[in-house]
């Protein structure tokens, strides 16, 4: 079967997941709301920092604004698509994942089209961040409209680049079944580490964002290009082929972790 008919029976579980979804409006309307609010906080404490001590290690508030709606909205697109990718710890422990096996479809896709997240909080949040700081650096001469395309580009491979990062770690549950705090180290950790410019750090730990756990790519690497016209515009094509790169690794390993997977029935 072709990469079409693939497409088409993924789009279809998917509207039923998001049908599903919607059948609770209210509890849908409170979660978009509270997920923007909790966002933009986060968001104000740094600018509130920023503001009072102004640029840091030479990155002002705008860019720091930037490398964190990027890492958002990729975050945001890799979730939305993949959320339970995450959640294959409870798939292992409950048995869950079995029932994925007797489906007529390729495992990951079935796994990735459960309880599809639609998150209109963190996209509004991001854009609106996301807008304002490309107005901001506009407004300074520092970036041209040109950096439009360029942030689309470097918001899907960033999303390309979580999804392969979320992907591998999944697929070492394969062996040793929990995965919560390896998730909280490879993921969320991680992320939340480069929502900030990466100078901050020590080289190893700058070393282990852009090498170990290249997260570093997502969005501090792109922008380096993007808001500064540093390297060249190779940076931005090479991150894309570094996000192909981790993604065909990630398929492989999660191939392979299949191969060891014993169900709870066995």
């Amino acid at each position: 079967m072709n990469i079409k008919y693939w497409l088409g029976l993924y789009a279809v579980l998917i509207r039923s997941s998001v049908r599903s979804r919607m059948q609770y409006k209210l509890n849908f309307m409170l979660g978009t709301v509270l997920a923007a609010i909790i966002q933009i906080a986060e968001f104000l404490m740094i600018a509130i920092v920023l503001n009072k001590f102004g640029a840091v290690k030479g990155w002002s508030l705008h860019e720091v604004g930037y490398l964190f709606a990027v890492m958002t909205l990729s975050k945001t697109l890799y979730r939305t698509f993949a959320s339970d990718v995450h959640h294959l710890e409870t798939y292992l422990t409950t048995g869950d994942l079995d029932q994925l096996l007797t489906r007529p479809v390729p495992i990951l896709m079935g796994l990735m089209s459960q309880n599809i997240r639609l998150m209109p909080g963190e996209l509004l949040q991001g854009g609106t961040i996301l807008i304002w700081t490309i107005h901001g650096l506009m407004d300074s001469g520092q970036i041209t409209w040109v950096v439009l395309p360029y942030t689309l580009l470097a918001i899907v491979t960033g999303a390309i680049i979580l999804f392969s990062i979320g992907l591998a770690t999944a697929a070492v549950g394969f062996w040793i079944t929990r995965i919560n705090e390896l998730q909280t180290l490879t993921e969320d950790a991680a992320q939340t580490a480069v929502r900030y410019p990466l100078v901050l750090y020590p080289s190893w730990l700058r070393s282990i964002l852009l090498i170990v756990i290249p997260v570093g790519f997502v969005n501090y690497v792109p922008s380096l290009f993007i808001l500064r016209g540093e390297y060249g515009s190779w940076l931005l094509y090479g991150t894309a082929l570094l996000a192909g790169i981790c993604l065909a690794l990630s398929l492989k390993l999660w191939k392979f972790g299949l191969t060891r997977y014993q169900s709870t029935g066995s």
